[in-house]
């Protein structure tokens, strides 16, 4: 017993002077190979960070919108009621300018105008356009690079025109719809039919459904939390909430009885008759005298005349009256 007790405290003392030893080691290794880091990622003595001589050469290279004009007068004549520009006067000329969009002039100009020396949208893909203008509406247009117009190569100057807009608020080739028909020739017809969205007549825009910028919505549409807001903000009376809710407005939404563009059939419904409508999901009511119309009649009573509030109802759960 007087053996084991000395012998046990020896091993457990030399382990913990092991351990320690092995600590001491491991946090000198460490406190070198941070030291060379440092002394590897510093600058050499006298030089200046990459980022700043970067930033000191970019700005020698610019020669200001005024020397631009001499050149281009027509353009900057022009560039008056634009809002870039009005951006460029709200922050001492330190905004949007011409070499925003084009990029320094300095070689363009010591080259006499060599257009080679210079951004020119016109004569670059719509990749590199987008990339120039994403520079600075990043923030409002996140969604545009996934979109089905940046995939389909239609990009900013696509639509837009910084120079000659007809549009001098959104800098729009041609207004709305014409513009978006000029692809969309597909959509256009629709809105010729007996009943359909007051497009063509101007109090409704594509614009408003759609967001050509990109959403996570089929089609460009907007996206809400509640994807049926893009019809209710103008059709109040079917917005809710209601007490009763019709499962088919939740489920598939406004689309699933109703077409957006235009319809030949009254109320924009996908069908002529509403009876087939509802029979999509509910099944035919065999005994005809429900309606009154006598037994085996193919003439029956639309289900909404008795089924008013088929949108939802406060008062009843079937949507009577």
């Amino acid at each position: 017993m007087h053996i084991e007790g000395p012998v046990r405290r020896f091993l457990i003392d030399t382990a913990s002077k092991r351990f320690s030893g092995l600590r001491v080691c491991s946090m000198l290794l460490l406190g070198m190979s941070v030291l060379c880091a440092t002394a590897m990622a510093a600058p050499a003595k006298g030089d200046k960070p990459a980022g700043a001589e970067a930033k000191q050469t970019d700005s020698s290279q610019f020669v200001g919108s005024e020397t631009c004009a001499t050149c281009h007068e027509e353009a900057a004549k022009k560039f008056a009621d634009n809002p870039h520009s009005k951006i460029a006067e709200m922050h001492g000329k330190a905004g949007a300018s011409c070499e925003s969009c084009h990029g320094p002039g300095k070689a363009h100009v010591d080259g006499g105008g060599d257009v080679t020396k210079i951004f020119n949208p016109g004569k670059h893909s719509a990749k590199e356009v987008d990339e120039t203008c994403l520079k600075c509406h990043a923030g409002t247009h996140p969604n545009f690079e996934r979109s089905p117009h940046a995939k389909a190569n239609v990009g900013c100057t696509s639509c837009h025109s910084i120079h000659k807009s007809e549009d001098k608020t959104e800098l729009l080739k041609a207004s709305q719809p014409a513009l978006c028909f000029q692809c969309h020739n597909d959509v256009k017809p629709q809105f010729s039919m007996p009943f359909h969205h007051k497009v063509n007549e101007g109090a409704v825009s594509c614009s408003d459904c759609h967001d050509p910028h990109g959403t996570f919505g089929n089609n460009n549409l907007k996206t809400t939390v509640d994807q049926n807001a893009i019809c209710t903000k103008c059709h109040t009376e079917t917005r809710g909430p209601f007490v009763y809710e019709h499962a088919a407005v939740k489920a598939e939404g406004c689309m699933g009885c109703h077409t957006p563009h235009g319809s030949q059939n009254a109320r924009l419904l996908n069908m002529p008759s509403i009876n087939t409508l509802c029979n999509q999901c509910h099944s035919r009511v065999a005994n005809a005298t429900v309606h009154g119309m006598g037994a085996g009649s193919d003439e029956l009573a639309p289900c909404t005349s008795c089924h008013t509030y088929i949108h939802g109802s406060n008062m009843n759960a079937a949507f009577l009256r």
